[in-house]
């Protein structure tokens, strides 16, 4: 597919249709592995009190923020085993094996009894379940990337990389959507009793669609891949490509911290900082998503014309300029939903530069034996440390009355960010069609 052609421009058309089929349905798994991650940020501003009594309502969503942050703290062990299983056994049996760990998890939490009814195991399993699915996401990213990066046709990597985000974000939309329609159609009571589980159960019945999909993709790795010695060797990774592998955990810090911050925790500011009753800091949310959502294949085009390495020096640059006017700039607004609209939209179209190439440039970094390894170990350490804890760091500065600190923290990693950026090479050192 991708990596057998060569020359730019003269595919045939049966060779794109096999390459948009393949980047669909893998990215059809990406999608329901984050709707059922997703899920879990967007309803436990209603089941918080079911899991943690006690204390007000910041300390409630810092409890199942804690959560939501440890289940981030297990995504470089699923980075290092799925990573490994992708680059020794093929990136198929990867994908298959972590959609079906998201589902479990996913089921699991939409079946759990609460605090009320078995004390202290109730957050004790919610805690088991996140662990299971940060494990899951953990080597979903890594397995799906390298998958799609090696798919795609040579001279559109960037475009056809980004419908993994696409898909990424449209999981965390779907996941959105389901919390509008349930607030529309069930009362607030029901909400905070029985109903925020259902879009739990709708995410593991939508992971066997998606298993049947990738069980029917093709493996891009070839045999001589796995076979190697080499191939997911932590080992080899560390020896060979420590640079490549610390200049991707760099920007992905950043990157990671500032795509929580906007996508993720926003919702909880909305409602808990900016003043903004839950069901319309929602709306404005689902919308902002689906915006953040359309623009990545034009982003992921951008960068097949002016190079990775531009897109990611405009991300960190900007984003560290705009990231504490936007944040402060919610709170003057007098409760508006367009200007919040807006505000929010602008920081995700620049965190869109990053996004939107954020699997394909990892992957032009590592040759195809530690690929999967090195995109899904460094993307999962990044976000177990900064992405993971972007809501809990935020609230635990709000907790202190020092909220402006977290704009400052934000604003720190994406100038770190910029200078990690500038290492990046201008022309790919794999994946470049004499690799």
């Amino acid at each position: 597919m991708g990596n057998d052609l060569t020359k730019k421009n003269s595919y045939t058309k049966d060779q794109k249709r096999k390459s948009i089929v393949a980047i669909l349905s893998a990215s059809s798994g990406n999608l329901v592995e984050w709707f059922d991650f997703y899920v879990y940020a967007f309803t436990s501003i209603y089941f918080a009190h079911l899991f943690f009594p006690e204390g007000d309502t910041t300390s409630k969503l810092l409890k199942t923020a804690g959560v939501f942050a440890a289940g981030f703290l297990m995504r470089p062990i699923g980075g290092w085993i799925f990573g490994r299983i992708a680059d020794k056994h093929g990136r198929k049996k990867s994908m298959v094996t972590s959609i079906l760990m998201m589902a479990f998890g996913s089921l699991l939490i939409a079946c759990l009894p609460t605090y009320s009814s078995i004390g202290v195991f109730a957050p004790l399993l919610l805690l088991i379940a996140r662990l299971i699915q940060g494990l899951s996401v953990g080597g979903e990213y890594g397995a799906t990337a390298t998958y799609m990066s090696e798919v795609a046709l040579p001279n559109k990597r960037g475009f056809y990389s980004s419908f993994q985000y696409v898909t990424l974000i449209g999981g965390q939309l779907l996941a959105a959507l389901a919390i509008l329609i349930l607030e529309s159609t069930v009362s607030e009571n029901d909400m905070n009793t029985w109903a925020w589980r259902i879009p739990f159960f709708l995410g593991a019945i939508a992971a066997l669609v998606s298993l049947y999909l990738r069980k029917h993709l093709k493996e891009t790795a070839p045999k001589k891949v796995g076979e190697n010695k080499k191939a997911g060797s932590l080992v080899e990774l560390f020896k060979n490509h420590t640079p490549a592998f610390l200049t991707v955990l760099g920007y992905t810090s950043g990157g990671s911290l500032i795509f929580y911050t906007f996508s993720t925790y926003m919702q909880k500011y909305l409602v808990n900082t900016a003043g903004f009753e839950t069901k319309t800091a929602t709306q404005i949310m689902t919308a902002c998503l689906f915006i953040f959502m359309i623009v990545q294949p034009i982003f992921g085009s951008i960068s097949d014309k002016i190079g990775r390495r531009t897109c990611m020096m405009l991300f960190g640059g900007l984003g560290a300029l705009i990231t504490c006017p936007v944040i402060f700039g919610l709170t003057q607004i007098n409760l508006n939903p367009f200007f919040a609209f807006l505000l929010i939209s602008l920081a995700l179209c620049v965190t869109s530069f990053y996004t939107s190439i954020g699997g394909i440039v990892k992957a032009e970094m590592f040759p195809p034996e530690v690929r999967a390894l090195g995109v899904g170990l460094s993307y999962a350490i990044a976000n177990a440390i900064f992405g993971g804890s972007a809501e809990f760091v935020a609230l635990s500065f709000k907790d202190i009355n020092m909220e402006s600190g977290f704009y400052i923290y934000v604003t720190v990693m994406l100038i770190i960010t910029f200078l990690v950026s500038t290492r990046l090479p201008k022309k790919a050192t794999y994946l470049n069609d004499n690799h």
